[in-house]
C-alpha cells in the first residue's frame, strides 16, 4: 500500500525533470529576479539612508539619556558616503530577503515530494520572523545596555584629569549595529536548523539533551566572539540562544512523535 502512496509523488518528480540547460536557464531567470529586487530595495534604502541611520541611533539616544548631547563624527571625507552605501546594501538585503528566499524555494521545490514541500513551507515563513525577533532583541534590549556600559567610561574635566568624551564614528557605530543584528538574527535561526535536522533523522531529541552542556559552552563561546567585550552583550546573546536550544529540543521531540504517529498509521 505504501507503494501506491509513493507512486504519485515519484511520478510528480519524474514529470518535473528537465534537461540541464533548462535548469540553468531557470536558475539564471530567478537570479535575475532576485538581483532586480535587491537593486530596487538598495536604491530605496540608499535614498532614505539618513532617516534609517537616525533610526538606528535610537539605542544610543536611550543610552546617553539626553538627545541634545548626541554627537557622532567621521574622520575621512568619504566615510559617511560609504556608510550610507552600507545602509543601502544592508537595507536592500533585508527588504529583498523574502523575494530572494521565494526564488530559491521555487527553484528547489520541483525536486521535492509534495509532503516535503508542505513540511518546508512553514520554515520559509518562520525564518524572516525569527530574524526580526532576534534583531528586535538586540535593538531594543542589548544595544542600549551595551552602549550605556561603554558610555560609563567617560569622565569630566577636573584638576589633574582630562575630559574623556564618547564620540563614535558613524562607520564604526553602523558596523557595531549591523554586526549585532546579523549575529542575533542568525542565532535565532537555531530552532529552524535543529528541527529540520530532526525531521530528516540526522539528530534526535535525546542527542540534544545529552549534548546540552556542550551546547552551552559553544553558545557562550559564540557570544564572546560575535559581540562586544562587555557582559551585557554577551549575556544578551547567550541567554536567548540557550532558551532557543531548549525550544529546539521540544520541537524535535514533537517532530519525532509526529513521525512515529505517521509510521504507526501507515499499515492501517
Amino acid at each position: 500500500m505504501s507503494t501506491q502512496v509513493d507512486k504519485p509523488e515519484a511520478d510528480e518528480i519524474e514529470e518535473s525533470q528537465a534537461p540541464l540547460i533548462e535548469h540553468l536557464i531557470e536558475l539564471r531567470a530567478r537570479l535575475i529576479r532576485a538581483l532586480i529586487g535587491f537593486l530596487i530595495a538598495f536604491l530605496v534604502s540608499f535614498y532614505f539612508a539618513n532617516p534609517i541611520f537616525n533610526f538606528l541611533l535610537t539605542p544610543y539616544k536611550w543610552a546617553i539619556g539626553d538627545a541634545t548631547h548626541l554627537k557622532l563624527i567621521y574622520t575621512a571625507p568619504q566615510e559617511f558616503f560609504f556608510t550610507q552605501l552600507k545602509i543601502g546594501m544592508f537595507g536592500g538585503l533585508f527588504l529583498a530577503f523574502p523575494l530572494i528566499a521565494m526564488q530559491i524555494y521555487k527553484f528547489v521545490a520541483p525536486g521535492l515530494y509534495k509532503h516535503e514541500r508542505a513540511a518546508f513551507r512553514p520554515y520559509l515563513f518562520a525564518t524572516p520572523v525569527l530574524f526580526v525577533v532576534g534583531a528586535s532583541v538586540v535593538f531594543f534590549l542589548v544595544l542600549p545596555m551595551a552602549l550605556r556600559f561603554f558610555a560609563s567610561f567617560q569622565q569630566t574635566a577636573a584638576e589633574g584629569q582630562a575630559a574623556i568624551e564618547l564620540l563614535p564614528k558613524v562607520s564604526e557605530y553602523l558596523s557595531l549595529v549591523m554586526t549585532l543584528i546579523l549575529a542575533f538574527g542568525v542565532a535565532f535561526q537555531l530552532p529552524i536548523v535543529l528541527t529540520l535536522l530532526g525531521k530528516i533523522g540526522v539528530i534526535s531529541a535525546d542527542q540534544l539533551r545529552k549534548g546540552r552542556k556542550y551546547a552551552i559552552v559553544g553558545v557562550v563561546t559564540i557570544a564572546a566572539i560575535f559581540t562586544p567585550p562587555d557582559p551585557f552583550s554577551q549575556l544578551g546573546l547567550a541567554l536567548p540562544m540557550i532558551g532557543l536550544y531548549e525550544l529546539s529540543i521540544w520541537l524535535v521531540s514533537m517532530a519525532e512523535k509526529s513521525r512515529e504517529g505517521n509510521t504507526d498509521e501507515e499499515p492501517a
